[in-house]
């Protein structure tokens, strides 16, 4: 039951174990989460293989977006409580594009991502735009609220102080990820002061500001992101899983237009290996379909496929050295020569990975990745960019780190004759 105002006759919660409870009270949102697109985030990790890593890390991308929802909405309804510069509709924009801004995400996200070249943000927009379950729903607020919703999305809405609670270097997204991921791992390094950062959170003509009273519990969220990065999210033992999952799909991808005869066809893959990739298609797509096809191919004739969905499947991971691709290529391609020659492809079974995060910027004007600094509010009415401010966010501030490393079997180096295996075993270091 629905009010003449949209509202649900009686305030709806979902339990949750990083905000307590997250709350409904829009028709709206209750019937975006009941929609397919929506439900279909259950069957997507927020953290791909970071299980292999951490066996806490399997909750979902609507774990997480029913979480930037609940951070939205807190801000709007009770931090922002004189909304003079937010009308009802604006209000629903901000809260259905929280819920929604992880929508287009493919079974383990990222990998996925770099295999296949697609944008998840761009997929989220199409889903929005498109013929679907969210579309329909969205639509019953205004003809054109689903283009806005799309526009806050692609970071091109006219009101930035919306796209800011979605996308900045301090927004509803970050905060929850970082806690969630946290609570998921049982790491205490994403841990912060949410509660401080919401009490100190401004609204300021286009932007979010935050009281510098509060700047410690700023500082505290960069710190938190840094070493949630390092820690988790690029941890090598996850990487080595990324690194043969994304070789499962380019062999898959390669068998397929050498027109090899597959035990078990790639019905879901075709559209995607022949570039005619439809969204109808896209939203079938989920960590289940994908495994599935893993758990068949382990039986298939081509040994590495079969192989590399073995090691997937039993976590049977390439272990690795540290590589810096500057000073070593040499050996790069002295161990892909001893690979070919010991009969192991080096394009499956010698990989080099590369990671890099750049925690905290301040504004750069022109740059391809634009980002909005945090500004904090002085006691005088000035504004302050945090790393002015900040000498712990200035000690990081616009430094990129980046890390590689060389990814490798060495159960299979094992039992090379020894000649190979001494001489690979020399060149890697190990």
């Amino acid at each position: 039951m629905t009010n003449s105002n949209g509202k649900l006759s009686e305030e709806k919660v979902f339990k949750d174990p990083v905000h307590s409870y997250v709350h409904v009270q829009d028709q709206v949102i209750w019937e975006l989460v009941a929609t397919a697109e929506f439900q279909r985030l259950r069957r997507i990790r927020q953290l791909g293989t970071t299980y292999f890593t951490f066996h806490g890390a399997e909750h979902s991308r609507f774990n997480h977006s029913l979480g930037v929802y609940e951070i939205v909405r807190r801000i709007i309804d009770d931090v922002f409580r004189d909304r003079s510069f937010l009308d009802e509709e604006e209000r629903l924009l901000c809260l259905c594009a929280a819920l929604l801004h992880d929508l287009g995400h493919g079974p383990f996200s990222h990998s996925f991502e770099k295999v296949f070249h697609y944008d998840h943000e761009e997929f989220t927009q199409a889903i929005i735009v498109g013929d679907t379950e969210v579309n329909r729903v969205l639509k019953q607020v205004g003809d054109d609220f689903p283009k806005k919703v799309a526009e806050v999305i692609a970071k091109t809405y006219k009101n930035k102080l919306v796209v800011s609670l979605i996308s900045s270097q301090i927004d509803a997204d970050r905060m929850d990820y970082l806690l969630r991921d946290a609570y998921y791992t049982g790491v205490s390094y994403g841990n912060f002061d949410m509660e401080r950062i919401l009490r100190v959170m401004r609204p300021l003509e286009d932007q979010v500001v935050f009281k510098s009273s509060g700047m410690h519990a700023v500082e505290d969220y960069i710190m938190s992101r840094y070493q949630m990065y390092w820690q988790i999210y690029f941890h090598p033992v996850t990487r080595s899983a990324e690194v043969i999952l994304s070789k499962i799909l380019h062999r898959a991808k390669q068998l397929y237009k050498e027109n090899y005869a597959f035990q078990t066809a790639p019905v879901h893959f075709i559209s995607i290996f022949e570039d005619t990739l439809t969204l109808k298609d896209y939203v079938k797509l989920d960590e289940g379909i994908i495994s599935f096809y893993f758990q068949m191919w382990q039986d298939e004739d081509d040994a590495i496929l079969s192989d590399l969905c073995r090691r997937f499947l039993n976590r049977n991971l390439f272990k690795y050295v540290e590589f810096d691709p500057s000073t070593q290529m040499m050996k790069m391609m002295e161990l892909r020569t001893l690979f070919e020659e010991a009969g192991i492809d080096p394009t499956y079974y010698l990989v080099v990975d590369s990671s890099s995060d750049l925690p905290y910027d301040f504004y750069r004007p022109g740059e391809e990745e634009e980002r909005l600094p945090i500004n904090l509010l002085m006691p005088n009415g000035e504004i302050r960019e945090l790393s002015r401010q900040s000498e712990i966010v200035d000690a990081i501030s616009g430094k990129r780190r980046t890390d590689h490393k060389l990814y490798f079997p060495q159960d299979l180096i094992e039992t090379l004759p020894e000649n190979f295996k001494e001489k690979i075993k020399e060149v890697l270091g190990i």
